[in-house]
């Protein structure tokens, strides 16, 4: 199943949203239950949410879509 989390779990308090995947503590939580279609748009919208030039020790947001991608 793709996924946007890149194993940098954090809430930012002050916007809501996870600092790795972009995604708000709901839809984390749904992310099993929702459809694939469910989840592509999600996935279309996640880079929107955070400033395109943040990255982390561990690499860029783009984690695990990119490993989906060449997979």
């Amino acid at each position: 199943m793709r996924t946007p989390c890149i194993n940098v779990c954090s809430i930012d308090q002050a916007i809501g949203l996870c600092v790795g995947c972009g995604r708000t503590l709901q839809e984390i939580g749904d992310w099993i239950t929702l459809s694939d279609d469910e989840r592509n748009r999600l996935m279309l919208i996640l880079p929107t949410r955070l400033p395109a030039q943040q990255t982390f020790a561990g690499g860029s947001r783009q984690g695990n879509l990119n490993a989906e991608q060449t997979a």
